[in-house]
């Protein structure tokens, strides 16, 4: 499988990679973002606000993780697969089988 030094490394590279998210997150409430899109909505849906403003925040930081991911992985020349490729691949032709 991989060596010892291999899975270390990734999961070294993994926790970088939650800091990052986690510090994604934390530089967008100290900018007072995450205020701003609660204060465009009523006060009643202040909740449903905030989810809405971390979803929007996050959606990039998330995007940015993914390349970093698929990075890593091909640095440490990690193989696997990932759920988009079996998603998008066009389904097999009913003649094939």
């Amino acid at each position: 499988m991989y060596s010892p030094k291999t899975k270390l490394l990734h999961h070294l590279a993994t926790a970088l990679g939650l800091v990052f998210l986690g510090c994604w997150y934390l530089l967008f409430k100290k900018l007072g973002v995450l205020d701003w899109i609660i204060a465009l909505v009523p006060e009643s849906h202040a909740g449903a606000g905030l989810m809405l403003g971390i979803a929007t925040v996050m959606i990039p930081g998330f995007f940015v993780w993914k390349l970093y991911n698929r990075w890593v992985e091909r640095r440490l020349d990690i193989r696997g697969r990932y759920y988009e490729d079996s998603y998008y691949e066009p389904p097999p032709d009913k003649d094939d089988d």
